[in-house]
């Protein structure tokens, strides 16, 4: 059980605290990973993602930018606070990390398109390098898990990382059942 879950199981405990007050964080659990992010506002982007739809942000591996407190206040990310941030040195630890999920590997390299998966609650979405994606043997040892967005016009070999992570994690929030706020 993670943090998150033992809190709202204490929050419930409070004298008038109904279920409804949680919104969709309760409800949603899913979680964000993203394995050796490189540029900055793209994972800025992605955080306020996350802070904005209580999904858990998982930065698997080294980073191209700094992520301390005195980076994120210069960037101006005010709603960092707001994000469960968890970093992993490499990706067996974010599967430790989150025994009761299932892991969805997005990438371009991937057969099968995101839209003919059905996402459950506590879902993590796992998202490579914004230059190189995903390890095609990560892949390879898991295709009946691994997702596209699918891309028209052929000349394009890629979306933007913070932009496919949007679609995506929209997606299994309607399929989830996001509630209307």
């Amino acid at each position: 059980m993670t943090i998150q879950k033992m809190c709202f199981k204490a929050f419930r405990m409070l004298p008038g605290f109904t279920d409804q007050a949680l919104g969709v964080y309760d409800q949603t659990m899913l979680h964000v990973a993203l394995v050796e992010p490189e540029i900055p506002p793209n994972t800025g982007n992605i955080a306020r993602l996350c802070a904005a739809t209580h999904s858990g942000l998982h930065i698997v591996g080294a980073t191209g930018f700094r992520l301390d407190e005195k980076a994120v206040r210069r960037a101006g990310l005010d709603y960092w606070e707001h994000v469960e941030i968890t970093r992993h040195i490499e990706l067996a630890d974010l599967n430790k990390a989150l025994p009761d999920s299932r892991f969805v590997y997005l990438s371009t390299k991937a057969n099968r398109i995101y839209t003919e998966f059905e996402f459950h609650p506590d879902d993590c979405l796992v998202f490579g390098r914004e230059t190189k994606g995903l390890p095609e043997s990560l892949l390879n040892e898991n295709p009946e898990m691994s997702f596209r967005i699918p891309m028209p016009n052929k000349a394009v070999r890629s979306l933007n990382l913070a932009t496919s992570v949007g679609i995506v994690l929209y997606e299994a929030l309607r399929q989830v059942g996001i509630q209307k706020t």
